[in-house]
């Protein structure tokens, strides 16, 4: 099962976040289908883990850029990134707090939600208004 279909509407136009963002989606994509069967806590801890760290990075090279290229609207963009880090540190608490490895539908919901809503507006805004425009 494919969580998030790569869309090339999620270029940014900048070389290294464009190939980060679709390796990124491949990865989760990945780790999600792991996801879906019966896995140990601590498989659903790692592999929870595993994604948190992964976005983790590619945020801090985002932000990097913007922050190299002053853009106008660091703070909205970063603060977006920082609620889905939070998110799926939740999703690690919930899964240990009720022990459950069920946490498959919750992830996945939450994550394309936020990518789809990101995407569509703060990357393109930052391919359309960012570096370079």
């Amino acid at each position: 099962m494919v969580l998030i279909e790569w869309r090339k509407e999620f270029k940014i136009g900048i070389a290294s976040a464009d190939y980060e963002h679709e390796h990124l989606i491949s990865v989760i994509n990945v780790l999600f289908e792991r996801l879906s069967g019966e896995h140990s806590m601590e498989d659903v801890q790692g592999h929870l883990g595993e994604i948190h760290a992964l976005i983790e990075a590619h945020f801090a090279l985002e932000e990097k850029i913007m922050r190299d290229t002053s853009y106008d609207e660091y703070a909205q963009h970063k603060a977006d990134h920082d609620r889905l880090l939070d998110d799926i540190r939740d999703i690690m608490v919930e899964a240990l707090d009720r022990e459950d490895t069920g946490v498959h539908e919750s992830l996945g919901e939450r994550i394309e939600a936020w990518f789809m809503t990101h995407f569509g507006t703060h990357d393109t805004r930052l391919h359309t208004t960012g570096p370079g425009h």
